[in-house]
């Protein structure tokens, strides 16, 4: 396992703390995000204030949004209906099929967008396989779907590998 495979190019506390003006000088158009414990609690799909305060940021100031998500239709479509975003469901992450539509359907290129995920196996390995830069977040909630558990478990070997070759990964509250 290349461990690099699954180090995002940035850490950062929440989604939220991604602003309009670093991902423009960055010269991002677009941000792929994933959507359990990212964007929304997997628990909680009704979203906060602060999510939606974000969202509204992004499309002011032209900054597209897609949930690229390994979900079902159903499940993805629900959640993301009040918000008015575009996404992608069963993305199959950590493989690229989700992140290259989402690409196309917006015109994206490996330059302008960003993958944003609380998961290295799948979203930060998605977004190395696709050439694009990553930013990892801290969960928003402790709890996962059952699922997600088994993830978690190969996640904090790959993390304690990342650390002791680089350091501690500290997750910053914005991108310097």
């Amino acid at each position: 396992m290349v461990i690099e495979n699954y180090k995002p190019d940035f850490y950062l506390e929440a989604i939220y703390h991604l602003d309009a003006t670093t991902l423009d000088n960055m010269g991002i158009k677009l941000v792929l995000a994933d959507l359990d414990n990212t964007l929304t609690a997997w628990n909680n799909p009704d979203g906060t204030p602060e999510m939606r305060a974000w969202l509204e940021e992004m499309k002011r100031d032209g900054i597209e949004v897609c949930v690229v998500s390994n979900n079902h239709k159903k499940r993805v479509a629900h959640a993301v209906a009040p918000f008015g975003i575009d996404y992608v469901y069963d993305s199959m992450k950590p493989f690229t099929k989700g992140i290259n539509e989402a690409m196309h359907r917006f015109a994206g290129t490996k330059e302008n967008t960003i993958m944003v995920g609380d998961q290295r196996m799948t979203d930060i390995r998605a977004a190395h396989r696709a050439g694009i830069r990553s930013v990892l977040v801290k969960p928003l909630t402790e709890s996962d779907h059952w699922q997600t558990q088994f993830n978690r478990w190969r996640e904090r070997r790959v993390t304690r590998k990342i650390e002791a070759k680089y350091g501690q990964s500290i997750y910053q509250p914005k991108i310097n």
